[in-house]
């Protein structure tokens, strides 16, 4: 992806201190320090334009949120939709946001062991090609590096338009013997999907009628063991 972005935008970025991180392989293992608390951290990975993160961030002050990309200009459009989305009168940002610049295929030099709670893949790249598979953010080299980020509760949320990326991401969940819940071929069948913060391209997609697929992914060990006592009490295991 090529992105042409406005004169100066690398100064205009590194002016916002308060949201945007430069160097945050800096804050591997004190993400915390940096959110002066000690919330669970929820991350996207491939934040796009910033919708989705900026509007979680808001409806969610009980969780801390990273909005990770590897393009200044896609940093620069997310932050000011942040400070759009916080609607406060000083133009600030939410305080439970950060904005992170760097590149996806080092994430592990980013996070340390069990420092998140849930990482959301919306919209990833499909790299439709084979020869380019291990670029999938699904990729099982790609969540073998995920599960070690996440802590005893972790999980991932996984949204995508891509029949194929989908098709593959259940086999490499398969692979990891990772336990899938909350599966959908077409989340937005029967309208919009309740408790649903929507991406630029899910709001572009769903308005075209296309089937926008989704699952969590049960990742921690208190997670996976709260999952199977629900579906006991469900009746639906033993």
């Amino acid at each position: 992806m090529r992105l042409r972005g406005r004169k100066g935008i690398r100064e205009t970025i590194e002016r916002q201190t308060d949201l945007i991180v430069l160097d945050p392989q800096n804050w591997k293992g004190r993400w915390a320090e940096r959110f002066g608390n000690d919330k669970p951290i929820h991350v996207e990975l491939g934040m796009g334009k910033g919708k989705f993160i900026s509007e979680m961030s808001v409806l969610h002050p009980e969780w801390n949120f990273i909005g990770v990309d590897m393009y200044d200009e896609l940093i620069r459009r997310a932050g000011d939709k942040a400070r759009a989305a916080a609607g406060r009168e000083d133009g600030g940002a939410p305080d439970n946001l950060a904005l992170a610049l760097f590149n996806i295929e080092r994430i592990e030099d980013m996070f340390a062991e069990g420092e998140l709670r849930r990482i959301y893949l919306n919209f990833s790249d499909p790299w439709p090609k084979k020869k380019h598979a291990r670029r999938r953010l699904t990729h099982p080299a790609f969540l073998a590096k995920y599960a070690r980020m996440l802590d005893r509760y972790g999980e991932i949320h996984f949204k995508t338009d891509s029949r194929s990326l989908f098709e593959f991401s259940l086999n490499a969940f398969a692979d990891m013997n990772i336990r899938l819940r909350n599966i959908s071929l077409d989340l937005h069948k029967d309208g919009p999907a309740p408790d649903n913060v929507m991406t630029e391209y899910e709001t572009k997609f769903a308005g075209q009628d296309m089937p926008i697929h989704r699952l969590e992914a049960v990742i921690g060990e208190d997670a996976l063991a709260e999952h199977v006592d629900r579906l006991k009490r469900q009746g639906v295991t033993s």
